[in-house]
């Protein structure tokens, strides 16, 4: 993005605010990209333990990164930031939420959907980043129904061959099966709905497949484009305001391969802070939108108003 698509992009940003029952923390923010209204929403807050967010956290150097940040080392709050697209043509989801099935607070997708006087029947495209339970498990609604009906779904040929190999249950921490058996119910309750795809194509139009991987096999983020105008959604690539910009080489917990998921971040952080392409971060603040921002040898998000 140019410094005066950047301005542009800032001056015509405006807020929605979502009902007072979701918390502070969810509100929908539209904007336009090119001819097409992009909507960050709100599937509600999780909390974690510490450890999903740095691995090996008791070294001195990381102790003290902490300290200077005033990073909670017990468990952090981290809101599920969902995206849609809507080009005039197509209105696209990208994932899907947790659903009610997977921890407190969150499976409000529907909910803020309604706030903004969207159907879920409108949703013609579900694009997933990958398919850990709070992208995915919300594919259902309670009545076991496909909360999206008139939905086509989308998946990196990577993510998708992963989750379905039955073998992949037998590599997985006991902490995770669930992960692992969950995820291919989910997806084979689609398999007959699901296009599978390859790292670099447009999916659809304006949309372009990027590969993320680390934080699981086929992580894949999406460079939304509109004429001059771009921007990314970048899943759970990036997932911490703090430790993933100033410190994109230090290990993850929750990346399944950690020495991937560092490099993957230094490289892509690097790509949109040279592009200026505004990103939106699945667990990221302020409905996940904002900016990488150069800091020294280093990074930042800077995240818009909202």
């Amino acid at each position: 993005m140019r410094p005066t698509d950047r301005r542009s992009f800032l001056k015509t940003m405006s807020t929605l605010t979502v009902g007072s029952t979701f918390g502070s923390w969810a509100k929908a923010t539209e904007y336009s990209l090119g001819s097409a209204n992009v909507i960050c929403l709100s599937d509600g807050m999780m909390q974690l333990p510490f450890s999903n967010l740095l691995a090996e956290a008791e070294n001195p150097e990381k102790q003290r990164f902490l300290e200077t940040h005033n990073i909670d080392t017990e468990q952090h709050s981290s809101p599920l930031n969902l995206t849609l697209l809507r080009d005039g043509e197509n209105t696209v989801l990208f994932d899907i939420g947790a659903g009610s099935n997977f921890l407190p607070g969150t499976g409000l997708l529907i909910d803020s959907l309604d706030e903004l006087g969207i159907a879920a029947e409108e949703i013609t495209h579900v694009v997933f980043t990958h398919a850990h339970p709070d992208h995915l498990w919300g594919l259902m609604d309670d009545f076991d129904d496909p909360l999206m009906p008139n939905a086509e779904y989308l998946i990196s040929a990577t993510e998708w061959d992963y989750w379905v190999d039955p073998n992949t249950v037998d590599t997985m921490p006991e902490d995770r099966l669930a992960f692992a058996v969950g995820a291919k119910r989910h997806l084979l309750s689609i398999e007959d709905k699901i296009t599978r795809f390859k790292n670099g194509e447009e999916i659809l139009p304006g949309i372009e497949a990027v590969a993320t991987h680390g934080h699981t096999p086929g992580h894949t983020a999406f460079e939304l484009r509109k004429g001059s105008e771009s921007m990314m959604v970048v899943g759970d690539a990036l997932t911490h305001e703090h430790i993933s910009f100033a410190r994109p080489d230090w290990h993850t917990g929750t990346d399944q391969d950690r020495a991937t998921g560092a490099a993957t971040r230094v490289k892509l952080l690097d790509r949109l802070q040279h592009q200026q392409t505004p990103i939106i971060g699945y667990h990221l603040p302020n409905g996940g939108l904002g900016m990488v921002e150069s800091a020294g040898s280093s990074y930042r998000f800077t995240a818009m108003p909202g």
